[in-house]
Protein backbone atom coordinates (compact mmCIF):
# COMPACT_ATOMS: atom_id res chain seq x y z
CA UNK A 1 0.00 0.00 0.00
CA UNK A 2 1.47 3.40 -0.92
CA UNK A 3 1.73 6.24 1.57
CA UNK A 4 -0.81 8.29 -0.33
CA UNK A 5 -3.27 5.42 -0.50
CA UNK A 6 -2.91 5.09 3.23
CA UNK A 7 -4.21 8.65 3.67
CA UNK A 8 -7.57 7.71 2.20
CA UNK A 9 -9.86 6.75 5.05
CA UNK A 10 -13.11 4.98 4.47
CA UNK A 11 -16.11 6.40 6.25
CA UNK A 12 -17.53 2.99 7.04
CA UNK A 13 -14.65 1.56 9.06
CA UNK A 14 -13.22 2.61 12.38
CA UNK A 15 -9.56 3.61 12.06
CA UNK A 16 -6.58 3.63 14.40
CA UNK A 17 -2.99 4.75 14.03
CA UNK A 18 -0.26 3.20 16.17
CA UNK A 19 3.16 4.81 16.44
CA UNK A 20 5.71 2.07 17.12
CA UNK A 21 5.74 -1.56 15.91
CA UNK A 22 7.42 -2.91 19.02
CA UNK A 23 5.96 -5.43 21.41
CA UNK A 24 3.12 -3.29 22.77
CA UNK A 25 2.19 -1.64 19.46
CA UNK A 26 2.06 -5.02 17.72
CA UNK A 27 -0.14 -6.64 20.39
CA UNK A 28 -2.42 -3.62 20.58
CA UNK A 29 -2.98 -3.89 16.82
CA UNK A 30 -4.48 -7.35 17.39
CA UNK A 31 -6.81 -6.07 20.12
CA UNK A 32 -7.99 -3.17 17.92
CA UNK A 33 -8.50 -5.46 14.93
CA UNK A 34 -10.68 -7.74 17.08
CA UNK A 35 -12.79 -4.67 17.84
CA UNK A 36 -13.21 -3.93 14.13
CA UNK A 37 -10.57 -1.24 13.60
CA UNK A 38 -8.46 -0.79 10.50
CA UNK A 39 -4.98 -0.44 11.98
CA UNK A 40 -1.96 1.30 10.48
CA UNK A 41 1.40 1.19 12.28
CA UNK A 42 4.33 3.53 11.64
CA UNK A 43 7.75 2.34 12.80
CA UNK A 44 10.89 4.49 12.78
CA UNK A 45 13.26 1.53 12.45
CA UNK A 46 13.66 -0.78 9.49
CA UNK A 47 11.96 -4.19 9.55
CA UNK A 48 14.06 -6.30 11.94
CA UNK A 49 12.71 -9.42 10.26
CA UNK A 50 14.81 -8.55 7.20
CA UNK A 51 18.00 -8.72 9.28
CA UNK A 52 19.47 -11.78 10.94
CA UNK A 53 18.48 -11.78 14.61
CA UNK A 54 21.27 -13.26 16.65
CA UNK A 55 21.18 -14.10 20.34
CA UNK A 56 22.70 -11.64 22.75
CA UNK A 57 21.73 -8.50 20.85
CA UNK A 58 19.78 -7.08 23.79
CA UNK A 59 18.54 -7.98 27.23
CA UNK A 60 16.41 -11.10 27.11
CA UNK A 61 12.92 -10.57 28.42
CA UNK A 62 11.00 -12.58 31.01
CA UNK A 63 7.37 -13.33 30.25
CA UNK A 64 5.15 -14.03 33.25
CA UNK A 65 1.45 -14.41 34.05
CA UNK A 66 0.38 -10.84 33.18
CA UNK A 67 1.98 -11.07 29.75
CA UNK A 68 0.55 -14.49 29.03
CA UNK A 69 -2.92 -13.33 30.16
CA UNK A 70 -2.84 -10.44 27.68
CA UNK A 71 -1.51 -12.60 24.83
CA UNK A 72 -3.97 -15.43 25.46
CA UNK A 73 -6.94 -13.05 25.64
CA UNK A 74 -6.59 -12.53 21.89
CA UNK A 75 -5.40 -16.06 21.15
CA UNK A 76 -1.75 -15.42 20.26
CA UNK A 77 0.02 -16.82 23.34
CA UNK A 78 0.84 -20.15 21.70
CA UNK A 79 2.82 -18.38 18.96
CA UNK A 80 5.12 -16.98 21.64
CA UNK A 81 5.32 -20.24 23.62
CA UNK A 82 7.19 -21.72 20.67
CA UNK A 83 10.17 -19.43 21.38
CA UNK A 84 9.98 -19.26 25.21
CA UNK A 85 12.23 -21.13 27.66
CA UNK A 86 10.80 -21.72 31.18
CA UNK A 87 12.85 -20.65 34.22
CA UNK A 88 11.61 -22.17 37.47
CA UNK A 89 13.93 -20.30 39.83
CA UNK A 90 17.04 -18.20 40.25
CA UNK A 91 20.51 -19.72 40.51
CA UNK A 92 23.01 -17.68 42.52
CA UNK A 93 26.73 -17.87 41.72
CA UNK A 94 29.03 -16.83 44.58
CA UNK A 95 32.68 -15.78 44.35
CA UNK A 96 33.88 -19.33 44.89
CA UNK A 97 31.63 -20.64 42.12
CA UNK A 98 29.19 -22.29 44.53
CA UNK A 99 25.58 -22.44 43.34
CA UNK A 100 22.45 -21.77 45.40
CA UNK A 101 19.01 -22.32 43.90
CA UNK A 102 15.81 -20.51 44.91
CA UNK A 103 12.50 -21.63 43.43
CA UNK A 104 10.40 -18.71 42.16
CA UNK A 105 6.94 -19.82 43.18
CA UNK A 106 5.07 -23.04 43.70
CA UNK A 107 6.14 -26.24 41.96
CA UNK A 108 5.74 -25.86 38.21
CA UNK A 109 5.50 -22.05 38.22
CA UNK A 110 7.96 -20.40 35.86
CA UNK A 111 8.87 -17.18 34.14
CA UNK A 112 9.89 -17.54 30.49
CA UNK A 113 13.04 -16.31 28.78
CA UNK A 114 12.45 -14.85 25.32
CA UNK A 115 14.89 -13.14 22.98
CA UNK A 116 13.84 -9.51 22.51
CA UNK A 117 14.61 -9.71 18.80
CA UNK A 118 12.71 -12.95 18.25
CA UNK A 119 9.64 -11.93 20.20
CA UNK A 120 9.58 -8.55 18.47
CA UNK A 121 9.75 -10.21 15.04
CA UNK A 122 7.06 -12.71 16.05
CA UNK A 123 4.82 -9.93 17.37
CA UNK A 124 5.15 -8.08 14.05
CA UNK A 125 4.04 -11.24 12.26
CA UNK A 126 1.13 -11.48 14.68
CA UNK A 127 0.17 -7.83 14.10
CA UNK A 128 0.00 -8.44 10.35
CA UNK A 129 -1.54 -11.91 10.41
CA UNK A 130 -3.87 -11.71 13.41
CA UNK A 131 -4.32 -7.93 13.54
CA UNK A 132 -4.55 -7.29 9.79
CA UNK A 133 -2.33 -4.28 10.44
CA UNK A 134 -0.32 -2.48 7.78
CA UNK A 135 3.17 -1.66 9.08
CA UNK A 136 5.22 1.11 7.42
CA UNK A 137 8.90 0.91 8.33
CA UNK A 138 11.41 3.75 8.37
CA UNK A 139 8.50 6.11 8.95
CA UNK A 140 8.97 8.37 11.95
CA UNK A 141 6.30 10.51 13.57
CA UNK A 142 7.14 14.20 13.94
CA UNK A 143 4.10 14.98 16.05
CA UNK A 144 0.41 14.23 16.52
CA UNK A 145 -2.45 16.71 16.65
CA UNK A 146 -4.16 15.37 19.76
CA UNK A 147 -7.48 17.06 18.98
CA UNK A 148 -7.89 15.95 15.34
CA UNK A 149 -6.09 12.59 15.47
CA UNK A 150 -3.71 13.61 12.67
CA UNK A 151 -0.24 12.09 12.77
CA UNK A 152 2.52 13.96 10.91
CA UNK A 153 4.66 11.25 9.35
CA UNK A 154 8.13 11.40 7.82
CA UNK A 155 9.15 8.75 5.32
CA UNK A 156 12.86 8.53 6.14
CA UNK A 157 13.68 6.64 2.95
CA UNK A 158 12.25 9.20 0.52
CA UNK A 159 12.13 12.33 2.69
CA UNK A 160 8.39 12.72 1.99
CA UNK A 161 6.22 14.16 4.77
CA UNK A 162 2.47 13.55 4.96
CA UNK A 163 -0.38 13.35 7.45
CA UNK A 164 -2.61 10.45 8.40
CA UNK A 165 -5.87 10.99 10.23
CA UNK A 166 -7.55 8.33 12.38
CA UNK A 167 -10.32 8.06 14.93
CA UNK A 168 -7.76 7.28 17.64
CA UNK A 169 -3.96 7.32 17.88
CA UNK A 170 -1.72 5.29 20.21
CA UNK A 171 1.89 6.09 21.02
CA UNK A 172 3.73 2.85 21.75
CA UNK A 173 7.11 4.27 20.74
CA UNK A 174 9.16 3.55 23.84
CA UNK A 175 10.75 5.34 26.75
CA UNK A 176 12.04 8.15 24.54
CA UNK A 177 8.68 8.52 22.79
CA UNK A 178 8.66 11.15 20.06
CA UNK A 179 4.88 11.52 20.42
CA UNK A 180 5.14 12.19 24.14
CA UNK A 181 8.00 14.63 23.59
CA UNK A 182 6.49 16.56 20.68
CA UNK A 183 2.77 16.37 21.45
CA UNK A 184 2.38 15.90 25.22
CA UNK A 185 5.31 17.58 26.96
CA UNK A 186 4.41 20.92 25.42
CA UNK A 187 0.85 20.74 26.73
CA UNK A 188 -0.26 22.79 29.71
CA UNK A 189 -0.36 20.81 32.98
CA UNK A 190 1.27 17.72 31.58
CA UNK A 191 3.63 16.36 34.24
CA UNK A 192 6.81 14.60 33.20
CA UNK A 193 10.00 13.38 34.86
CA UNK A 194 12.98 11.36 33.68
CA UNK A 195 15.44 10.03 36.24
CA UNK A 196 18.53 8.04 35.37
CA UNK A 197 19.80 5.64 38.01
CA UNK A 198 23.52 5.60 38.85
CA UNK A 199 24.09 2.25 37.16
CA UNK A 200 24.31 1.32 33.51
CA UNK A 201 24.42 -2.04 31.77
CA UNK A 202 26.40 -3.85 29.13
CA UNK A 203 25.44 -7.08 27.40
CA UNK A 204 27.68 -10.11 26.97
CA UNK A 205 27.23 -13.48 25.32
CA UNK A 206 27.97 -16.78 27.04
CA UNK A 207 28.30 -19.11 24.04
CA UNK A 208 27.10 -22.70 23.87
CA UNK A 209 29.46 -25.61 24.28
CA UNK A 210 31.09 -26.95 21.11
CA UNK A 211 28.34 -29.57 20.80
CA UNK A 212 25.60 -26.91 21.11
CA UNK A 213 24.70 -27.77 24.70
CA UNK A 214 24.24 -25.22 27.49
CA UNK A 215 27.10 -24.36 29.85
CA UNK A 216 24.57 -23.62 32.63
CA UNK A 217 21.12 -24.85 33.64
CA UNK A 218 18.87 -23.38 30.95
CA UNK A 219 15.77 -23.49 33.16
CA UNK A 220 17.04 -21.00 35.73
CA UNK A 221 17.72 -17.28 35.71
CA UNK A 222 21.36 -17.04 36.73
CA UNK A 223 22.48 -14.22 39.03
CA UNK A 224 25.94 -13.22 40.17
CA UNK A 225 25.14 -10.86 43.09
CA UNK A 226 28.13 -8.73 44.07
CA UNK A 227 26.81 -5.76 46.03
CA UNK A 228 27.35 -2.79 43.71
CA UNK A 229 27.72 -5.16 40.75
CA UNK A 230 25.33 -7.73 39.39
CA UNK A 231 25.26 -9.93 36.35
CA UNK A 232 22.33 -12.02 35.11
CA UNK A 233 22.09 -14.67 32.38
CA UNK A 234 19.03 -15.95 30.51
CA UNK A 235 19.05 -18.87 28.10
CA UNK A 236 18.60 -18.60 24.35
CA UNK A 237 17.30 -21.35 22.08
CA UNK A 238 20.71 -21.99 20.49
CA UNK A 239 22.46 -23.08 23.69
CA UNK A 240 23.90 -19.67 24.48
CA UNK A 241 22.98 -17.25 27.27
CA UNK A 242 22.40 -13.53 26.99
CA UNK A 243 24.19 -11.99 29.97
CA UNK A 244 23.71 -8.48 31.30
CA UNK A 245 26.19 -6.76 33.59
CA UNK A 246 24.81 -3.96 35.78
CA UNK A 247 27.19 -1.67 37.65
CA UNK A 248 28.01 2.02 38.31
CA UNK A 249 29.01 4.34 35.52
CA UNK A 250 31.57 6.01 37.78
CA UNK A 251 32.87 6.50 41.35
CA UNK A 252 33.86 2.91 41.99
CA UNK A 253 37.06 0.88 41.57
CA UNK A 254 35.33 -1.16 38.89
CA UNK A 255 32.92 1.40 37.46
CA UNK A 256 32.34 1.31 33.71
CA UNK A 257 34.49 4.41 33.23
CA UNK A 258 37.49 2.58 34.76
CA UNK A 259 37.36 -0.46 32.44
CA UNK A 260 39.23 1.25 29.63
CA UNK A 261 41.45 -1.58 28.40
CA UNK A 262 41.29 -5.32 27.80
CA UNK A 263 43.68 -5.82 30.70
CA UNK A 264 41.36 -3.98 33.08
CA UNK A 265 38.32 -5.91 31.82
CA UNK A 266 40.18 -9.20 32.34
CA UNK A 267 41.24 -8.16 35.84
CA UNK A 268 37.67 -7.17 36.70
CA UNK A 269 36.14 -10.50 35.63
CA UNK A 270 38.91 -12.58 37.21
CA UNK A 271 38.34 -10.86 40.54
CA UNK A 272 34.57 -10.29 40.59
CA UNK A 273 33.15 -13.08 38.36
CA UNK A 274 35.84 -15.80 38.32
CA UNK A 275 33.52 -18.68 37.37
CA UNK A 276 32.14 -16.68 34.44
CA UNK A 277 35.68 -15.78 33.35
CA UNK A 278 36.59 -19.47 33.37
CA UNK A 279 33.75 -20.13 30.91
CA UNK A 280 34.47 -17.05 28.73
CA UNK A 281 38.20 -16.30 29.01
CA UNK A 282 38.03 -14.05 25.94
CA UNK A 283 35.33 -11.84 27.48
CA UNK A 284 37.52 -8.74 27.02
CA UNK A 285 37.66 -9.28 23.26
CA UNK A 286 33.88 -8.94 23.02
CA UNK A 287 33.62 -6.10 25.57
CA UNK A 288 32.93 -3.44 22.92
CA UNK A 289 30.52 -5.59 20.89
CA UNK A 290 27.54 -4.09 22.68
CA UNK A 291 27.12 -0.48 23.76
CA UNK A 292 27.11 0.74 27.33
CA UNK A 293 23.47 1.64 28.00
CA UNK A 294 21.72 3.73 30.61
CA UNK A 295 18.67 2.99 32.74
CA UNK A 296 15.91 5.43 33.56
CA UNK A 297 12.53 5.80 35.21
CA UNK A 298 10.04 7.87 33.20
CA UNK A 299 6.87 9.14 34.85
CA UNK A 300 4.19 11.30 33.34
CA UNK A 301 0.50 12.16 33.58
CA UNK A 302 -2.06 12.14 32.19
CA UNK A 303 -1.49 9.26 29.79
CA UNK A 304 -3.93 10.66 27.26
CA UNK A 305 -4.81 13.88 25.46
CA UNK A 306 -7.73 14.27 23.08
CA UNK A 307 -7.68 11.34 20.66
CA UNK A 308 -4.22 10.08 21.69
CA UNK A 309 -3.03 7.70 24.43
CA UNK A 310 0.42 6.65 25.59
CA UNK A 311 1.10 2.94 26.12
CA UNK A 312 3.95 0.80 27.42
CA UNK A 313 7.30 2.47 28.05
CA UNK A 314 6.04 5.71 26.50
CA UNK A 315 3.77 6.02 29.55
CA UNK A 316 5.79 4.29 32.27
CA UNK A 317 9.36 3.44 31.24
CA UNK A 318 11.04 1.50 34.02
CA UNK A 319 14.24 -0.30 34.94
CA UNK A 320 14.35 -4.06 34.23
CA UNK A 321 14.89 -5.47 37.71
CA UNK A 322 11.48 -7.08 38.15
CA UNK A 323 11.34 -8.39 34.61
CA UNK A 324 7.97 -6.68 34.19
CA UNK A 325 8.43 -3.98 31.54
CA UNK A 326 7.04 -6.06 28.68
CA UNK A 327 4.44 -7.70 30.92
CA UNK A 328 3.21 -4.29 32.04
CA UNK A 329 2.98 -3.07 28.45
CA UNK A 330 1.00 -6.15 27.45
CA UNK A 331 -1.23 -5.61 30.48
CA UNK A 332 -1.85 -2.04 29.27
CA UNK A 333 -3.40 -3.63 26.17
CA UNK A 334 -5.68 -5.91 28.16
CA UNK A 335 -6.79 -3.20 30.60
CA UNK A 336 -7.39 -0.63 27.86
CA UNK A 337 -9.40 -3.16 25.85
CA UNK A 338 -11.55 -3.98 28.89
CA UNK A 339 -12.19 -0.25 29.35
CA UNK A 340 -13.13 -0.02 25.66
CA UNK A 341 -15.73 -2.71 26.24
CA UNK A 342 -16.95 -1.21 29.51
CA UNK A 343 -17.43 2.27 28.02
CA UNK A 344 -18.59 1.04 24.59
CA UNK A 345 -15.73 2.76 22.77
CA UNK A 346 -16.69 6.21 24.02
CA UNK A 347 -13.04 7.22 23.69
CA UNK A 348 -13.02 10.33 25.90
CA UNK A 349 -14.41 8.20 28.75
CA UNK A 350 -12.14 5.25 27.88
CA UNK A 351 -8.98 7.40 27.90
CA UNK A 352 -9.96 9.23 31.09
CA UNK A 353 -10.53 5.92 32.87
CA UNK A 354 -7.30 4.48 31.44
CA UNK A 355 -5.18 7.32 32.85
CA UNK A 356 -6.89 7.15 36.25
CA UNK A 357 -6.88 3.35 36.60
CA UNK A 358 -3.50 2.53 35.10
CA UNK A 359 -1.23 5.36 36.28
CA UNK A 360 -0.96 4.11 39.92
CA UNK A 361 0.06 0.68 38.60
CA UNK A 362 2.79 2.19 36.41
CA UNK A 363 4.16 4.10 39.40
CA UNK A 364 4.01 1.01 41.64
CA UNK A 365 5.86 -1.13 39.10
CA UNK A 366 8.64 1.45 38.98
CA UNK A 367 8.93 1.39 42.78
CA UNK A 368 8.89 -2.41 42.76
CA UNK A 369 11.60 -2.52 40.09
CA UNK A 370 13.93 -0.22 42.01
CA UNK A 371 13.38 -2.16 45.25
CA UNK A 372 14.05 -5.46 43.51
CA UNK A 373 17.43 -4.28 42.25
CA UNK A 374 18.58 -4.12 45.87
CA UNK A 375 17.13 -7.59 46.48
CA UNK A 376 18.88 -9.10 43.46
CA UNK A 377 22.30 -7.56 43.92
CA UNK A 378 22.54 -7.43 47.75
CA UNK A 379 20.14 -9.81 49.45
CA UNK A 380 19.54 -12.97 47.41
CA UNK A 381 22.71 -14.58 48.76
CA UNK A 382 22.17 -13.37 52.34
CA UNK A 383 21.31 -16.24 54.77
CA UNK A 384 18.74 -14.09 56.63
CA UNK A 385 17.01 -13.23 53.36
CA UNK A 386 16.98 -16.89 52.29
CA UNK A 387 15.47 -17.88 55.66
CA UNK A 388 12.87 -15.13 55.32
CA UNK A 389 11.79 -16.47 51.94
CA UNK A 390 11.72 -20.03 53.34
CA UNK A 391 9.32 -18.97 56.12
CA UNK A 392 7.09 -17.12 53.66
CA UNK A 393 6.99 -20.13 51.33
CA UNK A 394 6.10 -22.47 54.19
CA UNK A 395 3.29 -20.25 55.49
CA UNK A 396 1.98 -19.60 51.97
CA UNK A 397 1.85 -23.34 51.35
CA UNK A 398 -0.13 -23.91 54.56
CA UNK A 399 -2.43 -20.88 54.14
CA UNK A 400 -2.47 -19.80 50.47
CA UNK A 401 -5.55 -17.62 51.02
CA UNK A 402 -3.69 -15.67 53.75
CA UNK A 403 -0.29 -15.16 52.17
CA UNK A 404 1.08 -14.76 48.69
CA UNK A 405 4.71 -13.58 48.64
CA UNK A 406 5.18 -10.23 46.91
CA UNK A 407 7.19 -11.79 44.08
CA UNK A 408 4.32 -14.19 43.37
CA UNK A 409 1.76 -11.36 43.47
CA UNK A 410 3.75 -9.48 40.84
CA UNK A 411 4.86 -12.42 38.71
CA UNK A 412 2.27 -15.19 39.07
CA UNK A 413 -0.99 -13.24 39.37
CA UNK A 414 -2.91 -10.39 37.78
CA UNK A 415 -3.26 -8.49 41.07
CA UNK A 416 -2.81 -4.80 40.31
CA UNK A 417 0.78 -3.64 40.74
CA UNK A 418 -0.40 -0.89 43.09
CA UNK A 419 -2.25 -3.38 45.31
CA UNK A 420 0.68 -5.80 45.27
CA UNK A 421 3.08 -3.03 46.28
CA UNK A 422 0.90 -1.91 49.19
CA UNK A 423 0.33 -5.49 50.37
CA UNK A 424 4.03 -6.19 50.03
CA UNK A 425 4.88 -3.25 52.29
CA UNK A 426 2.57 -4.61 55.00
CA UNK A 427 3.92 -8.14 54.58
CA UNK A 428 7.46 -6.81 54.88
CA UNK A 429 6.62 -5.29 58.27
CA UNK A 430 5.10 -8.57 59.44
CA UNK A 431 8.16 -10.52 58.35
CA UNK A 432 10.42 -8.05 60.18
CA UNK A 433 8.58 -9.03 63.37
CA UNK A 434 8.95 -12.72 62.59
CA UNK A 435 12.67 -12.43 61.85
CA UNK A 436 13.17 -10.58 65.16
CA UNK A 437 11.83 -13.58 67.15
CA UNK A 438 14.46 -15.11 69.38
CA UNK A 439 16.08 -18.21 67.92
CA UNK A 440 14.19 -17.87 64.61
CA UNK A 441 16.95 -19.80 62.78
CA UNK A 442 16.16 -22.94 64.78
CA UNK A 443 12.38 -22.69 65.04
CA UNK A 444 11.50 -21.01 61.76
CA UNK A 445 8.82 -23.62 60.91
CA UNK A 446 7.47 -24.04 64.44
CA UNK A 447 3.81 -23.71 65.40
CA UNK A 448 4.30 -20.42 67.27
CA UNK A 449 5.92 -18.80 64.21
CA UNK A 450 3.07 -19.98 61.97
CA UNK A 451 0.51 -18.79 64.56
CA UNK A 452 2.07 -15.32 64.68
CA UNK A 453 1.83 -15.10 60.90
CA UNK A 454 -1.74 -16.38 61.03
CA UNK A 455 -2.68 -13.66 63.50
CA UNK A 456 -0.90 -10.87 61.63
CA UNK A 457 -2.25 -11.84 58.20
CA UNK A 458 -5.91 -12.07 59.17
CA UNK A 459 -6.89 -9.15 56.89
CA UNK A 460 -5.35 -10.63 53.73
CA UNK A 461 -7.44 -12.62 51.26
CA UNK A 462 -5.69 -14.13 48.27
CA UNK A 463 -8.31 -16.76 47.56
CA UNK A 464 -9.27 -15.10 44.27
CA UNK A 465 -5.77 -14.15 43.16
Amino acid sequence: MSDKTNQMQTNSQKTATIIGAGLVGSLWAVYLSKAGYKVTIFERRSDIRQAEISAGKSINLALSVRGWTALDKVGVGDEIRKIAIPMYGRMMHDLEGNLTYQQYGKDGQAIFSVSRGKINATMMDIAENHGNATIHYQHSCDRVDTETGEAFIHNERTGERFTVKADVVFAADGSFSSVRYSSFQKRNRFSYSQNFIADGYRELLLPANADGSYKLDKNALHIWPRGRFMMIALANEDGSFTCTLFMPYEDDKYAFDRLTSKEKVDEFFQEVFPDFYAMVPNVADAWEDHPLSSLSIIRCKPWHAGKVALMGDAAHGTVPFYGQGMNAGFEDCRVLFELMEKHQEDWPRVFEAYSIVRKPDGDALQDLSLDNYLVMRDYVADPAFILRKKIEAKFSELYPERWMPLYSQVTFSNIRYSEAYQQGQVQNGIMDEVMAMEGIEDRWDSEDVMNLLLEKSAHFNFSHA
